[in-house]
């Protein structure tokens, strides 16, 4: 592949996925958040496959900055779908704890 050409198919994925994610309900964002956070795992094993091989220094050092960003990724993700999620229980739900069953 060319240069352009990968340029043209990051642009077009961008724009598409643009269009994609602005048409999904506000009811739906919580499991599409899931969703990315799963894709977001994936690139983050394929970032660690990178960075522990012994492909040269360049590589790793790559493969570990793009573990960096993915954890983030991640993470982030993960703090903003519980921040969502709270946002649907009622109020006077008090948050249960492992030992108020326990004998």
């Amino acid at each position: 592949m060319t240069g352009f050409f990968q340029l043209y198919v990051f642009i077009l994925a961008g724009f598409v996925g643009f269009l994609v994610i602005s048409r999904v309900p506000h009811l739906l964002h919580t499991p599409l958040m899931a969703a990315t956070n799963a894709i977001s795992g994936i690139s983050l094993v394929g970032s660690i496959v990178l960075a522990g091989g012994q492909y040269g220094k360049l590589p790793t050092i790559l493969g570990a900055i793009a573990v960096a960003c993915a954890m983030t990724n991640v993470v982030g993700g993960f703090i903003i779908t519980d921040r969502m999620l709270t946002m649907f229980k009622r109020r006077d739900d008090k948050p249960s704890s492992p030992a108020d069953g326990a004998s």
